[in-house]
């Protein structure tokens, strides 16, 4: 129990305990500057299980302030002022976050002085987890004597280092040659993310079970990142996100002795993701605009899939960063999902101008995907004959859930529209369907249509007009609607449309609802 004190510092009669949970509320200089105000406090700061430095924290308002102001700003390349406004911009926002990076370079090295620092201790220190977030620049190495030091000494369990260029620049973080630490062999270092620096080697830490790879350099080898996942086979997590690589570049991911369970793959650069062999692979994310190619049926386990594929051009600051013939990305989706049967649960995002999903030349003779459960096919330019999913329900037998959201597209002529043939299909599981971005068009009636007429489970109908799918993590999702009145004329009309050909008893089981 707490010593009661009349007057003068309460806090500091506070159980040990109880000073520790007020701590591990500030931040992490906060919390380790305490450790100045006396001798009751001077050990306290060494028994936080977590340390987090930001240099963003460092930053004044007025610097995130001249941020907007240059983000806000249009410059034409006859107006001299501006392009001198922002120019001068640009340099005082790089020397505030230099001034912030040597600050947190001086916090950290006086703390790290063995000699009595906030950081330093015996060898029973111990951290859980370390978070560093500073710029890249010559001076960071106080960054990598901290990792070392929490690897090594404190045994740390979950890293994160992430390193962002200078205001406009580009630089990269590099580690020692040595790596991350001294003895890596003996880490206990279990999840690492490390981003915007050069890949240390990281086939020594035996306990890595997870690991996010963030921004890197274009400089990163293809062997660098199939090593990855061959030289690391206890890892169960890998998440790839932003990285870059030379033109040309696919990811080939072929380890057939790996235990990852979980790969996503996130705005890369790469080509194409080659899948070859990842046993144990139970979810697979790839978001962007590289291709996923399943060359093997090495994938007993895999369920869960989330593909998000864009086709078209990319525009960034006025030019053409990536161009992607669609005429050229006709693909059948046995291309996709000839070699993953097992799938229950599915999110695609086919995106792009131009329809360039295709029905085969004959109806599928098999069940592509026999086991999938929930669907969801997201972001569907209003330009695509919005009817294409059937092909999914075909070739889907086992589906409970289907969700379509129709995304409005600038292009005002439609395209291709698919000549579907008739269809002696009868599907016994799907009980719900929903369409948010619902216009009323010819091809969206006659998906409706077409679900209610072969869909025998069916209960449960919504056409919503405005909406989105948002991604709830990388495996679920919700639809987000927006209120919106349907005239009795437009309810009238759009179930007119929708029960030709549809017999009354199957209208009679289905409850119906416009948002």
């Amino acid at each position: 129990m707490a010593k009661v004190v009349r007057g003068g510092d309460r806090i500091s009669a506070l159980s040990d305990d109880l000073l520790l949970v007020i701590l591990r509320r500030l931040d992490t200089r906060t919390a380790l500057g305490t450790g100045l105000l006396s001798r009751r406090w001077s050990s306290l700061p060494r028994e936080l299980p977590a340390l987090d430095f930001r240099v963003g924290d460092i930053l004044p308002p007025r610097c995130h302030r001249l941020m907007l102001l240059y983000s806000n700003t249009t410059v034409t390349p006859s107006d001299y002022e501006l392009h001198t406004m922002k120019k001068k911009l640009k340099h005082i926002i790089r020397r505030y976050e230099r001034r912030a990076m040597r600050a947190l370079n001086g916090f950290i090295k006086t703390s790290l002085d063995d000699g009595g620092g906030v950081l330093g201790g015996g060898p029973g220190r111990r951290i859980s987890r370390l978070t560093l977030e500073f710029f890249a620049t010559l001076n960071s190495g106080c960054m990598n004597q901290l990792i070392a030091k929490a690897v090594d000494a404190w045994g740390v369990d979950d890293l994160e280092a992430v390193a962002t260029p200078i205001f406009r620049e580009q630089a990269v973080h590099s580690f020692p040659s040595h790596g991350l630490c001294e003895k890596p062999s003996a880490s206990r270092l279990r999840s690492l993310k490390l981003g915007g620096c050069f890949l240390p080697p990281l086939h020594e830490y035996s306990a890595l079970t997870r690991l996010v790879l963030q921004g890197l350099p274009e400089s990163t080898s293809q062997a660098a990142y199939a090593g990855v996942f061959t030289s690391c086979p206890q890892l169960q997590v890998v998440h790839l996100i932003s990285c870059l690589c030379k033109c040309g570049v696919e990811l080939v991911v072929d380890a057939p002795r790996s235990e990852i369970r979980e790969l996503v793959v996130d705005r890369c650069d790469f080509v194409q993701v080659c899948m070859r062999a990842l046993p144990s692979l139970e979810r697979l994310a790839s978001l962007g605009v590289c291709r996923v190619l399943f060359e093997s049926t090495s994938f007993p386990y895999l369920r869960q899939c989330n593909f998000a594929l864009w086709c078209g051009i990319i525009w960034g600051e006025g030019s053409i960063l990536h161009l992607l013939r669609a005429e050229l990305l006709s693909l059948h989706l046995g291309v996709f999902f000839g070699r993953t049967p097992d799938i229950t649960s599915l999110i695609l995002r086919f995106t792009g101008p131009h329809r360039w999903i295709v029905p085969s030349i004959n109806s599928p003779s098999t069940s592509l995907l026999p086991n999938a459960r929930r669907l969801l096919v997201a972001d569907v330019p209003s330009s695509w004959d919005a009817s294409w999913p059937r092909l999914l329900l075909e070739t889907a037998p086992s589906l409970e859930t289907l969700h379509i959201h129709i995304a409005p597209c600038v292009e005002e002529e439609p395209g291709d529209e698919i000549p579907w043939q008739p269809s002696e299909l009868l599907h016994h599981h799907l009980k719900e369907f929903v369409i948010v971005g619902f216009e009323g068009t010819e091809r969206q009636v006659y998906l409706v249509r077409f679900v209610m007429g072969v869909c025998t489970a069916l209960h449960h109908l919504a056409l919503f007009k405005e909406g989105h799918a948002r991604d709830n993590g990388h495996w679920d999702w919700e639809m987000v609607t927006q209120p919106h009145s349907w005239t009795t004329e437009e309810k009238n009309n759009t179930l007119k449309q929708i029960m030709d050909g549809v017999p009354s008893s199957t209208a009679a089981s289905v409850q119906l609802v416009f948002g």
